[in-house]
């Protein structure tokens, strides 16, 4: 995701403008589905996953999200914690403050899409339990596998307890330095040392890139700790605002991170994140997707 300024001001419009940040949205055309259905099989065959996050879609309701996501063939989501509902329901973010029909109503239209809700991003995860409570309440009825997160780092007592009671993992995701204190994977090594395996990395490759640190390198010092990815190419390296491309076209090193995640033999979901979003961004991901698929392919031989 973008830098945690941004995500805070994102929060401080939705809570001043609510239903107004989806009515302010681009309105895009909806493609065929047929168009980019492609998933990748190869890529189910090593026993990968690939997700999209809804962040991506940013400028749509959760369900509109969800559609675009199963039209490209994929079967699993990453919701975040500010995110309207759907067009009817804008007043209504997809988090535990959800009331109990809204959290069934957003099951359903996942289910409905043949789209896992396997994770989520949370905007935080304090160190107190009856809110932290809360969130894994509310994770255990959605499904959830894991949280994706940065927490403080005395919240990890904590959290780990809820993440071993809820069997629901955290996935600590880094930010491009300056912005966060993950943005070197040491400190998630640090973190987790001595932990439940459910205490884990939400492996950003994007901002590994533009923090100057090599993506290869750090899924390395990771291993055992890969629960799942924002797998993302960037344009250039060491630049902290570098623009996302397709997978493979870039100076992220995917290939090298695959070969790397299927050495490990890690089952970790593979994210697909676009950050800016007001455009289409299908065609790029349907790219990425086959790039993975390549790949994928060579691997399984």
């Amino acid at each position: 995701m973008g830098s945690i300024l941004r995500r805070r001001r994102f929060l401080q419009a939705a809570g001043a403008l609510g239903a107004g940040l989806a009515a302010g949205a681009v309105d895009l055309p909806a493609l065929p589905a047929a168009e980019f259905a492609k998933g990748a099989p190869h890529a189910e065959k090593l026993g990968w996953r690939v997700s999209s996050t809804a962040y991506t879609f940013n400028q749509y309701t959760f369900s509109e999200a969800v559609e675009r996501i199963a039209s490209l063939g994929l079967k699993c989501v990453e919701a975040f914690t500010w995110q309207p509902l759907s067009p009817r329901r804008k007043n209504v973010q997809t988090n535990e403050s959800m009331p109990a029909e809204a959290v069934q109503a957003m099951k359903k239209r996942a289910a409905d899409s043949g789209v896992k809700i396997v994770s989520c991003y949370m905007a935080e995860m304090p160190n107190k339990e009856d809110a932290c409570r809360k969130k894994f309440d509310w994770g255990k009825e959605l499904g959830l596998e894991a949280f994706v997160a940065e927490p403080p780092l005395d919240a990890f007592d904590l959290i780990e307890k809820l993440c071993d009671e809820y069997q629901i993992s955290l996935a600590i995701h880094n930010h491009p330095k300056p912005s966060s204190i993950y943005w070197n994977p040491e400190t998630i090594v640090k973190a987790a040392k001595g932990r439940s395996k459910r205490i884990g990395s939400c492996a950003d490759t994007g901002h590994w890139c533009r923090s100057g640190l090599d993506p290869v390198a750090c899924c390395k010092l990771l291993e055992g700790r890969l629960v799942n990815f924002h797998l993302k190419d960037v344009a250039e390296f060491g630049k902290v605002n570098a623009e996302e491309v397709p997978w493979g076209k870039g100076k992220g090193n995917i290939e090298g991170v695959l070969r790397e995640v299927h050495r490990q033999k890690a089952k970790a979901v593979f994210g697909i994140e676009y950050e800016k979003g007001g455009y289409e961004t299908r065609p790029e991901i349907a790219q990425s997707l086959a790039f993975l698929d390549k790949v994928a392919a060579k691997l399984a031989l």
